[in-house]
């Protein structure tokens, strides 16, 4: 009886995960740039607008993330935003490498070097002085405008809110993050 149970609760897993990854309506394949020098990609990019998962629920303002390139090829990723209450939010996890050079998997749940779990991570828009970037996910269920500074011109986000909208994506569902001085 015990196996039954098991391979039950296996086959309710694997149907909700398959569930999960399935889009909602026929979208077309999300586009990710050319190319993408990783080394450039390296440093602190400061949230500009998200549509946020869901450990980002709890973030008011001063959205980053800092990508770190460790000696096997993967990437230390460690984003921190700030609370209402002015207390600091921060997560650490892992990407690697996927089929295309701006496709990673990232994941926060990484137990002696392997990914529990692993999400798309891919950038889909990045401009040549890599002072901007767009990270997209096939769902478009989350997305976000990555830049080095922590404000970008309006024009600049009509543009790239207008090339998301191409995508696939509704901008409307983007939020704006506030940045404080340092």
């Amino acid at each position: 009886m015990n196996k039954l149970w098991t391979l039950a609760a296996i086959g309710a897993v694997v149907a909700v995960g398959v569930l999960l990854t399935m889009p909602r309506e026929t979208l077309p394949e999300l586009t990710v740039v050319d190319e993408l020098d990783i080394e450039r990609y390296m440093g602190r990019w400061y949230e500009i607008a998200s549509i946020p998962a869901s450990f980002q629920r709890r973030c008011a303002s001063d959205t980053t993330a800092t990508y770190t390139l460790l000696p096997d090829g993967s990437v230390e990723v460690l984003n921190r935003c700030m609370r209402e209450d002015g207390r600091i939010i921060e997560a650490r996890g892992r990407a690697w490498p996927g089929d295309a050079p701006a496709k990673l998997r990232v994941s926060f749940a990484v137990v002696l070097g392997v990914p529990l779990f692993t999400a798309p991570y891919w950038v889909i828009d990045l401009t040549p002085d890599y002072s901007y970037a767009v990270v997209g996910h096939p769902s478009r269920d989350y997305g976000w405008v990555l830049a080095r500074e922590p404000e970008l011109p309006e024009a600049t986000l009509e543009r790239i809110f207008a090339r998301l909208a191409g995508q696939g994506y509704d901008p409307a569902r983007f939020r704006r993050t506030p940045h404080h001085a340092p």
